[in-house]
């Protein structure tokens, strides 16, 4: 609707600009001509189709390897810490490719970067299961993880920007379908690898739905680099996101925020329990599975336990978003999150195969912390071009500080022999990511601050 509106406008503007300006006046028209068509029925409900698809790829390219990791060290001789390190790529690559997200897509259009997304994340699945050797499957790996990076960072923009009055229903519409997509990896795995023959096409089966989102992003992001640079109030709306970098007032409104940010205590806060948050998140994705393995749960059981850690993910991301909203501060929620964690871990030490099950679903609770995130994120700033820059920076910052995790959980478990050092550093990271959630749950934004 709003993007009918943004088309409309303009066409009312040449007649009473004529006088002063015919030659300008002349060359929007057949520029406004264009983008009616764009802003028919179709786009709009193809736009929802394409993130959901797009979320549903951000994930199954590491739960899947979670749920393979011990048939995938085993082909590639791969050390534990080696394992670790794997396990490490996708925050490295998120913090290392997501922050030239909005950058790119100043220049291309957002749309474009989620297509070129959704291309090497199809690319990188296709390629990792002919890999020969370690170096080449971190290789194929990071390829799928690239594409990731950039996608996670826009999907809030291209909300934002297309859906401004329902951007709590997309985002939760696109959050369901992240979690579903996690959950289906990690369940799925196992029997289409035991059903195809072979850890190197259980990977390579969840390249199809890449080739599907990819068939669906180029028409949208052949339409929305159309209206990139266009003098419309949809050019209004980008500016508002940060995503454009014309016209007079968008300098000094995108660039006070970043000002602001790195001086910012909540917008430090926030980035810390981001990354916490992620490690906790990234090292259950990687090592779940194998710790109820090594308790002697069987494989398939060990991918349908993380499914259901993953699938909690579908309710809460509806849930936890509209109660934070309707909270002063958000946060209680952390500590309850944390404390939900911190019960699973000590089920996982002391009865792994006993609980399993509630272990799993305490764990699914503790990980809805990243829906929160993002929610805290949209809170704690006044302006949209502050919450960009603040998404940016949390997300950036926060993976980098997610990286050393898993690291350190498979150096631990390779020199320890057992689970319970492991253990005990998940569980005393959730300490500092309660007092983080604390401080960026109050009620205050960055403005404030500055």
């Amino acid at each position: 609707m709003s993007d009918q509106s943004a088309a409309s406008a303009p066409i009312q503007t040449p007649p009473p600009t004529a006088p002063s300006a015919p030659e300008r006046t002349a060359a929007p028209a057949p520029k406004t001509a264009a983008p009616a068509p764009r802003t028919g029925v179709w786009f709009p409900r193809l736009l929802m189709a394409g993130l959901v698809l797009a979320a549903l790829n951000l994930r199954p390219a590491i739960t899947s390897l979670g749920a393979l990791l011990e048939e995938v060290r085993d082909g590639l001789h791969m050390s534990g810490s080696v394992a670790g390190v794997l396990t490490s790529v996708p925050p490295l690559c998120f913090a290392v490719f997501g922050i030239t997200a909005p950058r790119l897509a100043r220049r291309f259009g957002p749309g474009a970067v989620v297509c070129a997304g959704m291309a090497a994340i199809t690319a990188g699945l296709v390629l990792r299961p002919f890999a020969g050797g370690t170096v080449a499957f971190l290789a194929a790996s990071a390829l799928a993880l690239v594409g990731i990076a950039l996608s996670n960072v826009l999907m809030p923009v291209i909300v934002k920007r297309f859906f401004p009055d329902r951007v709590g229903t997309m985002t939760g519409l696109y959050s369901m379908a992240l979690a579903l997509g996690t959950s289906l990896a990690a369940a799925a795995t196992v029997p289409l690898t035991q059903a195809l023959g072979g850890w190197r096409a259980g990977l390579g089966i969840w390249a199809v739905l890449g080739v599907l989102a990819v068939l669906v992003w180029l028409p949208l992001a052949r339409a929305g680099s159309a209206r990139t640079g266009r003098g419309t109030a949809t050019e209004a709306a980008a500016r508002a996101t940060g995503t454009a970098a014309t016209a007079g007032p968008v300098p000094a409104t995108a660039e006070a925020p970043a000002l602001r940010i790195t001086r910012s205590r909540t917008a430090w806060a926030l980035a810390c329990f981001f990354g916490l948050q992620a490690t906790g998140a990234y090292i259950t994705m990687g090592w779940m599975p194998q710790i109820f393995r090594d308790a002697g749960v069987s494989a398939s059981t060990a991918g349908v336990l993380l499914a259901l850690t993953m699938v909690m993910g579908v309710p809460l991301a509806f849930v936890i978003p509209r109660v934070a909203t309707r909270m002063r501060t958000q946060g209680p929620i952390a500590l309850v999150l944390a404390a939900c964690g911190l019960t699973g871990y000590a089920g996982l030490y002391l009865a792994p195969a006993g609980g399993a099950w509630l272990w799993a679903l305490l764990l699914g609770i503790s990980n809805c912390a990243f829906p929160l995130a993002l929610t805290m994120i949209g809170m704690r700033s006044r302006s949209g071009a502050g919450v960009v820059r603040l998404s940016a920076f949390a997300q950036s910052v926060g993976y980098l500080i997610s990286i050393p995790g898993p690291i350190l959980v498979g150096a631990l478990y390779q020199h320890s022999g057992g689970w319970g050092a492991p253990l005990a550093l998940m569980a005393g990271l959730l300490l500092p990511q309660m007092a983080a959630g604390m401080l960026a749950g109050r009620d205050r934004t960055i403005e404030d601050e500055g």
